[in-house]
């Protein structure tokens, strides 16, 4: 049962067992969760303004951009209701999710370095083959 406000004995031996005492580990462990919020939001907030760019939305999604403007004097809310441009933005956390997994074998072999040559020799070939397609 919640509680301890009534001062009973029970709950005052449950607090005696622990130390009160703020470690570095837990100070860590709050600045590397607290990180990773801070990322989430961040890699949210990139992606939803890219989605709502009107250069992205003309090249893209032109049915979406001409509904954009249609309704530009009211809210965003629901303009946005494509199950395409839904997947490309899952797509890009999803993308996210395998790479990991590639990258933490590249730099358990080949090191920090080693992972930065992977992932920007990929970006040059991507850009690369998107700019050859246009």
């Amino acid at each position: 049962m919640a509680g301890g406000a009534f001062g009973d004995t029970i709950s005052s031996e449950r607090a005696a067992q622990y130390e009160y005492r703020i470690t570095f580990y837990f100070i860590f462990a709050c600045i590397v969760a607290a990180m990773g919020g801070s990322l989430f939001g961040y890699d949210l907030g990139v992606s939803g303004g890219v989605t709502s760019m009107d250069d992205f939305l003309k090249e893209f999604f032109p049915k979406i951009y001409r509904r954009k403007q249609e309704k530009l004097h009211e809210t965003d809310y629901c303009k946005y209701d494509n199950q395409i441009l839904t997947l490309f933005t899952s797509s890009l956390y999803f993308a996210g999710l395998v790479s990991t997994f590639g990258a933490s074998w590249v730099s358990r072999n080949y090191g920090r370095r080693g992972s930065i040559i992977v992932g920007s020799g990929a970006f040059f070939l991507v850009v690369a083959l998107d700019l050859e397609i246009k």
